[in-house]
């Protein structure tokens, strides 16, 4: 079983956006019983807050499920639980390593880097472009997905 966590600062824009694309993917491969996927912040400033309206609105636009999500903070046990912690930032990186330590086993990633690009995903919460989001976050998470399943 993959078991994938999704991280952004406050766990209400892009890695629950990815959550659920991720979530949507593996359902339509028929591959639900293979993985366990969820996200979570590396602050607390949103914590127990929903999704973000844009994000919900971008997910249902293209056609995504998803569930009534509520951040939460990542921790230590999350490190130990997940098989790849997959993140949007540099910035996710730095407050990652101070929540859960040092990325002993390589389980830290970008998810663009899954598509062979080296930049961050888009943040919309400082430019309000949900629709830059998408198109990384649909990218690199197919790209996650064909580099799992192949």
């Amino acid at each position: 079983m993959h078991k994938i966590l999704f991280i952004c600062h406050g766990n209400i824009c892009r890695s629950p956006m990815a959550e659920m694309v991720m979530k949507h993917y593996v359902r339509q491969a028929g591959l639900e019983r293979d993985f366990y996927i969820d996200s979570a912040a590396t602050d607390y400033d949103e914590i127990g807050n929903g999704m973000h309206r844009g994000t919900r609105q971008t997910l249902t636009k293209n056609g995504i499920p998803f569930t009534d999500h509520r951040a939460r903070l990542v921790t230590p046990d999350d490190y130990n639980e997940f098989d790849l912690l997959i993140i949007m930032d540099e910035e996710n990186e730095r407050h990652l390593r101070r929540r859960v330590g040092e990325d002993t086993e390589g389980k830290v990633h970008y998810l663009l880097e899954y598509a062979k690009i080296n930049r961050d995903v888009a943040d919309p919460w400082y430019t309000g472009n949900f629709e830059a989001t998408w198109q990384d976050i649909t990218l690199g998470c197919r790209s996650l997905l064909d580099a799992l399943c192949s």
